[in-house]
């Protein structure tokens, strides 16, 4: 009795280890789809939440999902936010709000990604998002609240680990390269209706459209480590490549802003995470909390940067939590903003003016992966 009291005793430990191991890759989100919150950043085709990959250190080296090297895991993702405080700068616009004339988004984003496992270290990526999102004048006519939806840019790439998992110092870096495809709806119209009662059609604001139409690759890590007292030390990056000047789609406004920039866009997250004890049989639960920055850069790494565009970034706190149990597993993380910045951006430099942007409080971000 005493062994087999031992026994189990061993094995909790082991179980929580590989999950407290395996949250440093998970809830950093490898790559995470929709970058900024509200208007700086439209829409990134990378994943939305890296999900549970087979070939992550908790699946070679925990054994208690019943996952083989060689497998594929699907994740279901949504994001939603509601996007209404403007900002010049790190400025907030209150007089927008005291006269209830401020613009505002809400979005609710669909994503369904995959990773299959070749070998331990090598694995496809791909990822298919989708949209929908309205945006409305506070306060203006109903006519004008426009409603938008369809699918966003695909990407397809492979990812791969530096070291063979799993690692004896119960660390790990890996690199993933993605081609973005030019599937996304970039020009959805609408009637915009002007106080006389005359109405035009215009393609919808860059904010509420589901994807940019135009080709472009990103670039993503992550890295974990396991630190003292058993938590893990994460850190996850991206960045997405549009070469493109421009999507081609009018905006309605006057040149130099009279057709939409294709952006890069930005993500960086960091934090800590550390496992909850937990009965075995029922889950093993991770928290994490760490910190976010994300958005679009004024000018582009490759390529110009005309047209119209909201440059800025969003840094927020982000705690977060998984639960896992077999092969499925569910995702929660919360970004809240401490920092806005709508910063100016290259035709603001030519018509000497500095636009707004506007931004949510926080965005909830949720994730099931089931594997296979």
């Amino acid at each position: 009795m005493m062994q087999r009291m031992m026994r189990q005793r061993y094995a909790a430990r082991m179980v929580a280890r590989a999950f407290l191991l395996a949250s440093g890759v998970v809830l950093s989100g490898a790559t995470a789809r929709l970058f900024a919150q509200g208007c700086v950043a439209a829409h990134s085709p990378q994943p939305l939440i890296a999900g549970l990959d087979p070939g992550s250190e908790q699946g070679l080296s925990s054994g208690l999902s019943g996952m083989s090297i060689h497998g594929l895991s699907v994740t279901v993702g949504y994001r939603t936010y509601s996007s209404f405080r403007h900002y010049i700068g790190t400025v907030y616009q209150l007089q927008r709000e005291l006269k209830h004339n401020e613009v505002q988004n809400h979005a609710d984003l669909f994503d369904l990604s995959f990773n299959y496992q070749m070998t331990p270290r090598w694995s496809i990526i791909g990822d298919v998002p989708g949209l929908e999102a309205t945006r409305h004048a506070q306060g203006s006519n109903a006519l004008n609240t426009y409603r938008a939806g369809g699918i966003g840019d695909v990407t397809v790439g492979a990812q791969a680990w530096a070291f063979r998992p799993p690692t004896e110092d119960h660390g790990n870096i890996s690199l993933a390269v993605s081609l973005k495809l030019p599937t996304g709806i970039n020009d959805a119209k609408g009637h915009t209706y002007a106080a006389n009662g005359t109405s035009t059609i215009l393609p919808f604001d860059e904010s509420i459209q589901p994807g940019d139409g135009t080709w472009g690759f990103s670039l993503a890590t992550q890295a974990f480590k396991e630190t003292y007292f058993h938590t893990v030390g994460y850190f996850s990056g991206s960045w997405l490549f549009s070469p493109a000047d421009t999507t081609g789609v009018a905006t309605g406004r006057k040149a130099p802003e009279n057709t939409i920039s294709a952006t890069d866009q930005y993500l960086w997250r960091g934090g800590l995470s550390h496992a909850i004890p937990v009965p075995v049989k029922l889950a093993s639960v991770v928290f994490s909390f760490g910190g976010r920055m994300e958005g679009v850069p004024v000018r582009d790494a490759f390529g110009k940067s005309d047209g119209f565009r909201r440059p800025g970034y969003v840094i927020s706190i982000e705690p977060g939590l998984m639960v896992a149990r077999g092969r499925n597993m569910l995702n929660v993380s919360g970004p809240w903003a401490i920092q806005r910045n709508r910063k100016t951006s290259v035709a603001d430099y030519l018509n000497h003016t500095h636009g707004d942007a506007a931004f949510s409080d926080y965005t909830l971000i949720a994730s099931y992966t089931r594997s296979f």
